[in-house]
């Protein structure tokens, strides 16, 4: 069935880019709490666990384990004395710098191996499924 092949290749691509850009070193909540960090700027524990719709106890492990890899790094709430808020270090902002690389070099070579054609098939195929995601 057409949508089970989509499904199934999207996440193999998906897969295959996180292997990529990350040989075995930061889990997928580690990953996906870097991410919202660079992207909103800092948050305390219960914003990322609900921007990423896990538990704080959850998400205050992921960024425990992160901080002692030294790749966030705990600040005082500026209205709120009782909390904390988490914001990328230096070295967490070129761990996500040093993914982004290992991603675009991985598909841009894998890219460069299929045909003109198959190149255009592609770019075709992505503003499409865009549009899907999109919907």
């Amino acid at each position: 069935m057409a949508v089970t092949e989509l499904s199934l290749a999207i996440g193999k691509l998906v897969r295959r880019l996180r292997m990529e850009a990350n040989p075995g070193e930061l889990s997928w909540s580690q990953t996906a709490a870097l991410a919202r960090l660079e992207k909103a700027g800092s948050m305390t524990t219960a914003e990322l666990a609900r921007g990423e719709r896990v538990k704080p106890q959850s998400m205050g492990t992921t960024l425990s384990d992160l901080e002692q890899a030294g790749l966030v790094q705990r600040r005082p709430h500026p209205s709120d004395g009782r909390q904390v808020l988490f914001a990328l270090t230096a070295e967490g902002v070129e761990a996500r710098r040093q993914r982004s690389i290992a991603k675009r070099a991985w598909l841009l070579d894998a890219m460069a191996k299929l045909d003109a054609a198959e190149q255009q098939t592609l770019m075709s195929a992505a503003a499409l499924i865009k549009r899907l995601a999109d919907s």
